[in-house]
C-alpha cells in the first residue's frame, strides 16, 4: 500500500505539480487549496504526511498546525513555505512541524525530504512501541530526569515544560553526555535526517533549553568554533 499524503497549497499550480510529481513517485496524493479544507482534511483522514503551505487564505498554515496538533501529534508535517526567517522556521517547529522547505524548491530535494520524514516516524514509532515493552524507560542526572514514555523532564521536582523539538534535543544530549558535538551533528540527528537549514537554529534550540533549565545542572557548555557538550558527571539509565 501506498503512503498517503495530503498538500494544503492555495496556488493551484504548485499544488497540481506537487500531486503530479508525488503521484509518479508512488504516493496516493489528496490536495486543499485553503486552510480550512486543509484542517478538515487532515482532521478527517489517516495520513502518512502533510505537506503545508503556511500563507494560507481563511486560515494561515500556523493556525492549522496549532488545532491539528491539539488532536493529533503524530502525524508528520513538512512544511513549504516562502518564509525563511528563523523566526518563522523555529515556529514551526515548535508548533508541532518536522521540516521546512522553502520555496522555490527542487522536487528531488523535497522528495528526499518526504523519504526522510516518513522513515522517521516510523522509526519513532517502533521504538515508542519498543519503549512499552521496557521497564526503564527514565534517564537521570544530578536532580534532572527524563522521562522517555511520557515525554516528561523534571528538575528538582519541578516539571520543565519543553517543545517537542527541545525534548529531542536534551534527550540526544544526554544520551551522548560528554561527548562534543558539532552543529552540524546534533542538526542531522536531532533532526532524524540531513537537514538543509541554516545551523544557527542549533545555537536558538540550544538557547531556549539553557533558559528553561534550572541551575546548576546539567550544564550544556559551548566549544567555540566546533558545537556543545553536556559536561555531566554521570548518567543513569
Amino acid at each position: 500500500m501506498s503512503n498517503k499524503i495530503l498538500v494544503i497549497e492555495d496556488e493551484e499550480k504548485i499544488a497540481r505539480l506537487l500531486q503530479l510529481e508525488l503521484t509518479h513517485a508512488g504516493y496516493t496524493v489528496e490536495l486543499a487549496l485553503d486552510g480550512s479544507e486543509g484542517l478538515q482534511k487532515a482532521l478527517q483522514g489517516l495520513w502518512d504526511l502533510i505537506l503545508l503551505d503556511i500563507l494560507l487564505p481563511v486560515q494561515n498554515g500556523f493556525e492549522l498546525i496549532k488545532t491539528f496538533r491539539a488532536t493529533n501529534k503524530v502525524t508528520p508535517i513538512i512544511v513549504v513555505t516562502a518564509c525563511r526567517t528563523t523566526e518563522d522556521i523555529v515556529n514551526g517547529f515548535d508548533l508541532g512541524g518536522h521540516d521546512y522547505v522553502t520555496k522555490p524548491f527542487h522536487i528531488e530535494e523535497l522528495l528526499a525530504r518526504i523519504r526522510a520524514c516518513i522513515r522517521h516516524h516510523k522509526q519513532t514509532h517502533d521504538t515508542g512501541n519498543d519503549l512499552k515493552n521496557k521497564d526503564v524507560i527514565t534517564y537521570s542526572l544530578q536532580d534532572t530526569s527524563v522521562n522517555l514514555r511520557t515525554r516528561e523532564v523534571m528538575q528538582y521536582g519541578k516539571n520543565i515544560d519543553l517543545t517537542p523539538k527541545e525534548f529531542e534535543l536534551l534527550l540526544y544530549l544526554i544520551e551522548h553526555k560528554n561527548e562534543v558535538l558539532s552543529r552540524e551533528q546534533i542538526m542531522n540527528d536531532v533532526w532524524g535526517y540531513d537537514f538543509f537549514g541554516n545551523s544557527n537554529l542549533v545555537d536558538v534550540y540550544i538557547r531556549y533549553v539553557r533558559r528553561k533549565l534550572l541551575a546548576p545542572y546539567p550544564v550544556i557548555k559551548t566549544i567555540r568554533g566546533i558545537g556543545y557538550c553536556l559536561e555531566v558527571s554521570g548518567v543513569e539509565n
